[in-house]
């Protein structure tokens, strides 16, 4: 006998990489246990984005960040989803008006990996050796290490990357090692950077969960499952971003943790080819995230001026 089907207790929208459906998986799982109901209650709409169509071109040239959420948020607006899932390093610095970052899962590792057949760190890389990454950030870093290294742009989920390692078409990529650890790919990193030389991408290995700001039934099962340690640190690192009008097009460096109810920030800008790079650092009230990670933003946009990010 045919069983009757109810409607779904929450729709979740995220994209179909296996990172995506990782994060999007264990927010099923988590929902799942703090409200007591089944996992297939929960369910997931995989959402093709035009930053996974678009693989030929830096991001930076075919627009930022909002290549990877902007069909998902989309599919908020018409109401085809509840909530989105993302990679918080994916969202755009101003959310569309109407949606909301609602709550983060905990934070994983927040470390790059370094992934290399020839090094064990990317100072033992011989010079002239070829380093690919998708990042801005983490290009200008490497050439602010390593201005005799040449940095070129690959585009592609994990294992593309990894695939262009083993290949020798790179000599190296640098990856979040949350990602890895996530997808059970640890043991392919080669080593890790230490944060207090390479700062990782603001909101890097936090999983951020986005609704409708006028959905109170969403966002009050979400707020079952929100890391509040993590959003708060999220909070003060968007701030920063927010104050330098941060993008995809702009190498910028940010990370904030959280101790009882004080809150440590560090912020970095880098020019594209490492020539140049401002960094500050914030302590304060957890309370004061959001003020602490806008004033931090705006000193560095004022110490690099307006010409900061306009030459490479």
């Amino acid at each position: 006998m045919a069983q009757s089907s109810s409607p779904p207790f929450v729709r979740i929208g995220t994209r179909g990489s296996p990172l995506a459906l990782w994060q999007a998986h264990e927010t099923q799982k988590r929902l799942a246990a703090a409200h007591g109901v089944p996992l297939e209650a929960i369910a997931i709409t995989i959402i093709k984005t035009s930053g996974d169509i678009i693989q030929d071109r830096p991001l930076a040239e075919v627009g930022g960040k909002g290549l990877f959420t902007k069909e998902i948020e989309q599919a908020l607006f018409d109401n085809a989803v509840d909530l989105a899932v993302h990679s918080s390093k994916d969202m755009e610095t101003n959310l569309p008006d109407g949606l909301v970052l609602t709550a983060c899962l905990p934070r994983e590792d927040v470390r790059d990996a370094f992934i290399c057949k020839r090094a064990t760190t990317l100072a033992e890389l011989p010079a002239g050796a070829v380093v690919g990454t998708a990042s801005l950030r983490r290009g200008a870093m490497v050439k602010r290490l390593r201005p005799d290294i040449e940095v070129v742009s690959i585009r592609g989920n994990v294992d593309t990357r990894l695939r262009k390692v083993e290949s020798g078409e790179v000599d190296a990529t640098l990856l979040a090692y949350a990602g890895l650890k996530r997808l059970g790919l640890a043991d392919k990193a080669t080593s890790l950077f230490d944060i207090a030389v390479f700062l990782p991408a603001v909101g890097q290995g936090a999983v951020g969960i986005e609704c409708r700001a006028d959905d109170t039934r969403t966002r009050d099962i979400l707020a079952a499952i929100d890391d509040g340690v993590t959003r708060t640190a999220l909070t003060a690192e968007r701030a920063f971003l927010r104050a330098l009008d941060g993008s995809c097009r702009t190498p910028i460096a940010g990370h904030a943790t959280v101790s009882g109810d004080r809150l440590s920030l560090r912020g970095l800008i880098v020019k594209t080819d490492g020539s140049v790079a401002h960094e500050t650092s914030r302590e304060g009230a957890a309370a004061d995230a959001a003020a602490l990670g806008d004033d931090a933003g705006r000193e560095l946009k004022a110490r690099g001026g307006p010409d900061f990010f306009a030459h490479g």
